[in-house]
């Protein structure tokens, strides 16, 4: 099984959604920034690295809002994602690994092309399901 972290980042109500560079797997598809946990990391470690590299920011990793388990039909390993709160104060995210990076309401989240693994987080979110407070 392979552990993947990701961020919900809310600011001014809005959520931090990243677009997949086109030439990556999954091209354009839309996720929480955040990425594979590596040997010998904890899960807040690999996200604030993750964090880092991919927005040059130095964040502060909350509490686990969501967790669950995909598996996609083009890998072996199945993944267990999990979700964190995560702020970074006074700091602007830069786009270092994106196509594109933007502030969305949680209501418009479903109208984004989300990985597969994200959108039963995606809707539960949008629904008021599951909240970041």
């Amino acid at each position: 099984m392979i552990t993947v972290v990701a961020a919900l980042i809310e600011q001014d109500g809005r959520l931090l959604v990243c677009q997949r560079r086109r030439k990556d797997s999954f091209g354009l598809k839309w996720e929480f920034p955040g990425g594979k946990v590596k040997p010998g990391e904890t899960e807040a470690e690999a996200l604030a690295r993750e964090l880092a590299e991919e927005l040059g920011v130095r964040a502060t990793i909350g509490r686990e809002l969501y967790r669950t388990r995909y598996r996609y039909a083009e890998q072996v390993a199945e993944l267990e994602l999990v979700f964190y709160s995560a702020a970074f104060d006074g700091q602007v995210p830069r786009n270092l690994a994106f196509e594109r990076i933007q502030w969305a309401e949680p209501a418009a989240l479903p109208q984004l092309d989300f990985l597969p693994a994200d959108r039963e987080l995606v809707f539960r979110v949008a629904s008021g399901a599951l909240r970041m407070a």
